[in-house]
């Protein structure tokens, strides 16, 4: 469909709680989603919410099969969530490295919950209710949290753990990341 301009840091449509889709199987929301995944491709993402694009619906893609902004991940599953509810499945955490779309050419380490049970809709209205673990789940909680206003740098604990992507990991493109 379409490549769009993903919105960043600053910009206060990110810091909105996005609406909940009400209507399934439609042709907007068909065209929102082939948007989102154009436009997570084009900028080699692993996933992109709806409100990164300046659209306020409880909407995100993600998955891959190989990431060139995260080359060391497993391969997460390719997945359109819709209206998501996520439940920790213990209050283990897990440190990792997140990157954003929408946070250009920088990284932090965040905390999230090591495993998760996620919950919503295809865009067809079908359920989905998965256990996630890992990256996979990480991925999971960080698109997700776009749909809630926050932003990855506003879960970092160590803001010695913060910086830009070329500095901290000069092995990666810089162009990849932007």
């Amino acid at each position: 469909m379409a490549i769009c301009e993903i919105l960043k840091m600053g910009d206060p449509r990110l810091l909105k709680v996005a609406s909940q889709v009400e209507a399934f199987d439609t042709s907007d929301l068909h065209d929102l989603i082939a948007d989102l995944k154009d436009t997570m491709a084009a900028a080699q993402g692993a996933g992109l919410a709806a409100p990164q694009i300046g659209v306020d619906l409880a909407v995100v893609v993600f998955g891959f099969g190989r990431s060139q902004r995260y080359p060391d991940a497993p391969p997460v599953p390719e997945t359109v969530l819709i209206n998501p509810v996520i439940t920790p499945l213990s209050d283990e955490e897990e440190n990792g490295w997140e990157g954003c779309l929408s946070v250009p050419g920088l990284r932090g380490v965040v905390p999230r919950f090591a495993r998760i049970r996620y919950t919503g809709f295809d865009q067809y209205g079908q359920r989905i209710d998965r256990e996630a673990e890992g990256f996979h789940a990480r991925v999971v909680q960080h698109e997700c949290d776009h749909l809630i206003g926050k932003l990855y740098p506003m879960r970092v604990r160590d803001f010695r753990l913060f910086g830009y992507t070329s500095v901290l990991f000069p092995e990666l493109d810089a162009q990849a990341d932007d």
